[in-house]
């Protein structure tokens, strides 16, 4: 499934940003308001400086990718005007810098903060957008715990569900696709672990996982072709039979189904599907990719 067009982390913060800058020019005098200039911005502040020098000095560094003082500075803001419409700026943009910074850790506890703190704001959305997506940059590869996967899968789902006609959901639909997929490959390489641990029964319960819980990924041909050599080590024809019939209506020209049909065949049969079978009853409402 190809990535469409829709806005970014960075792409969207920066709208935000030039936007959030828009409406500090307004309240500042003209001279005070060069924030994408050249000029020569000095970052020292004292603790009684406003929230808007702050907050713009902040936005300078952000301009120019210094993203440890755009932080200190947007955390200053919150610090030191608590609960004003500025802090609620800075917490947002704190996650935003933190994100650029590759800090993901720090974005994530700044963007659900401000989740928790203004859910309804109509930032809220790319918050949970930003927790989401500092979650999915720290994926790992298949062979290491899948925490993070788990949490971006889950933080894009929300997304979908609270904010469906917002512009992240598209992007969140097919980041949960490629979660989902992870997830399923990783219940994979245990259950072919377990194959070549010669434990078929363990390897089995792996596999079938992936038929129940990720039918729309690509991992499920191989897994209906090792159901099939699981279930013929177990002694279960008819289950192995189920799982190679299936794999040949939906997956005909699969090699994963020639392999099944091979196997079977060489035990004297033929595949044949058992409606009474869970395999069975799992494919009742798939839709092939």
């Amino acid at each position: 499934m190809p990535l469409r067009s829709v806005p970014t982390p960075r792409s969207t913060m920066a709208r935000l940003a030039i936007r959030a800058a828009a409406i500090v020019c307004l309240a500042m005098p003209l001279g005070a308001c060069s924030l994408f200039g050249d000029d020569d911005v000095t970052y020292k502040t004292q603790p009684t400086d406003p929230a808007d020098l702050l907050y713009n000095q902040g936005l300078v560094a952000l301009k120019d990718r210094d993203f440890t003082k755009a932080t200190k500075r947007f955390e200053q803001v919150d610090r030191e005007y608590p609960q004003t419409e500025w802090s609620k700026k800075a917490i947002l943009m704190t996650a935003y810098s933190n994100y650029e910074a590759a800090k993901y850790d720090d974005a994530i506890t700044a963007a659900q903060r401000y989740v928790n703190l203004y859910p309804q704001s109509p930032d809220a959305a790319y918050a949970a957008y930003l927790y989401a997506s500092s979650n999915y940059a720290q994926i790992p590869d298949i062979t290491r715990d899948q925490q993070r996967t788990l949490k971006a899968l889950d933080g894009f789902q929300e997304i979908v569900k609270r904010w469906p006609t917002s512009e992240y959901a598209d992007d969140a639909k097919y980041k949960i696709q490629v979660t989902r997929d992870q997830l399923a490959g990783k219940e994979m390489e245990i259950g072919r672990f377990y194959l070549n641990q010669n434990n078929p029964s363990a390897a089995a319960n792996r596999f079938k996982v992936v038929l129940q819980q990720f039918q729309q990924t690509r991992h499920v041909e191989e897994a209906l072709s090792r159901l099939t050599e699981c279930y013929m080590a177990l002694g279960v024809p008819s289950e192995a039979q189920t799982a190679a019939a299936i794999l040949g209506h939906n997956y005909p020209d699969s090699q994963w189904y020639k392999d099944a049909y091979t196997l079977v065949q060489s035990h004297g049969l033929e595949p044949r599907e058992d409606e009474g079978s869970w395999i069975s009853k799992a494919f009742k409402n798939v839709i092939t990719m």
